[in-house]
């Protein structure tokens, strides 16, 4: 049975939407869900945007028969070749065979190593940066995006209508409830927590090219942005392009203090908590995540978040207990910067894993040490408590700087 959206009176959400699914990519947890979002536009020709992957592609498929009502498929527009987009691009160029492929070289490339049985050579309108094109009675240009987050990404501006088809960028996890449009949302509220999972979990890492396709679509009339995830945007723009100039950018939400805690017996987990009493006391608010119990996607989410970072570690096998390790590397690995650490460490006999943190944070991007390392001997006493007011101060200080 399809299921379609009607966007505009020529653009209609052709997708898929799989509230089952638990991980992205197969790493990070989702908590509701996942869109796919495919479109389809019919003004004297008939373009689909990007098809799906292949756990939804019944319902698409029936969408594209119905929107099509036994008519032929113009052209296929390609903006994000990663299989949850096109896993079903091949059926569709074989069940409509006078389809044409609108799409870059690197997208062309990508499509002969997916599909190495089938040859749309000579289906193919390639299309460099900066191109425009017309597809029926819409002109559209085309805006590369490498690296939001696969090198083959590209954007397409509709000239006629402003609505900037925007591959990866600008969507969520999530699946949509209620409205596809985001303005039926409260964005703090029920959107910016996904949105920031999203981007900094798959595209972080790639902050300067990010900026640089905002730069590019700054001066574009958007009055829609189709994202392949998540929900279209109608207005209040600056919302979500905002975030992104702010995570790709690497600049904190919050001037405010995240912790992440690791803890075998309980002990390394106390002093987090005591320092999260004392920066309250302070005035400061912070979030605390347990490196053995939080997912990945939402350690590196709040670590682009807030400005200042606390790790407290126990030292394990010489050096940093290994969920807290794990986490700091791919923090890295998601190319965080430009942010303030502070270190709790525990050691019963050999304390050793401050020094080591110290290390990691050292070859990390213009980030910074604040305050001395506060070394737990076991439980902590008196003296471990009076460090750890010295290092909220010292946290408290460098947040007014």
């Amino acid at each position: 049975m399809y299921n379609v959206r009607k966007l505009t009176d020529d653009l209609t959400w052709i997708g898929g939407i799989d509230r089952k699914i638990t991980k992205f990519e197969n790493v990070y947890k989702l908590n509701s869900g996942m869109n796919y979002n495919s479109y389809f536009l019919d003004s004297g020709a008939t373009v689909l945007f990007d098809t799906v992957g292949r756990e939804s592609a019944d319902v698409f498929f029936e969408n594209l028969k119905y929107c099509l009502d036994g008519r032929r498929l113009d052209y296929v527009v390609i903006h994000h070749m990663e299989p949850d987009h096109s896993a079903t691009l091949a059926e569709v160029m074989d069940l409509y065979a006078d389809a044409k492929i609108v799409a870059n070289a690197k997208t062309l490339q990508f499509i002969s190593q997916f599909f190495p049985d089938k040859d749309y050579s000579e289906r193919a309108i390639q299309v460099k940066d900066g191109d425009e094109l017309e597809l029926g009675d819409h002109r559209f240009r085309f805006v590369f995006a490498p690296m939001v987050h696969w090198p083959e990404v590209m954007m397409s501006y509709d000239e006629t209508e402003g609505m900037l088809f925007s591959a990866d960028a600008f969507g969520s996890y999530g699946a949509v409830n209620g409205s596809i449009f985001a303005d039926g949302k409260d964005f703090e509220k029920d959107l910016l927590n996904e949105a920031r999972r999203y981007y900094t979990n798959i595209v972080g890492k790639y902050g300067m090219q990010t900026i640089g396709a905002i730069n590019k679509v700054s001066s574009l009339d958007i009055k829609m942005i189709c994202p392949l995830h998540s929900y279209v945007w109608r207005k209040d723009f600056e919302k979500i392009i905002g975030c992104y100039k702010m995570w790709g950018s690497y600049t904190p939400e919050v001037k405010g203090v995240f912790i992440l805690a690791g803890s075998i017996y309980g002990h390394t987990a106390n002093a987090a908590e005591v320092l999260m009493t004392e920066l309250d006391k302070r005035g400061i608010g912070a979030e605390i995540l347990d490196a053995s119990a939080a997912d990945i996607s939402d350690i590196i989410a709040m670590a682009f978040k807030y400005s200042h970072i606390v790790i407290a570690t126990p030292t394990y096998n010489n050096g940093i207990y290994s969920p807290v390790e794990h986490a700091v590397n791919e923090l890295a690995a998601h190319g965080l910067n430009s942010r303030s650490f502070s270190v709790i460490e525990n050691g019963t006999w050999a304390p050793s894993a401050g020094k080591a943190l110290s290390q990691m944070i050292e070859k990390m991007k213009n980030c910074r040490m604040t305050g001395q390392t506060v070394t737990v001997r076991s439980s902590g006493n008196s003296n471990t408590r009076l460090e750890i007011e010295a290092l909220a101060d010292a946290i408290i200080e460098d947040i007014g700087n």
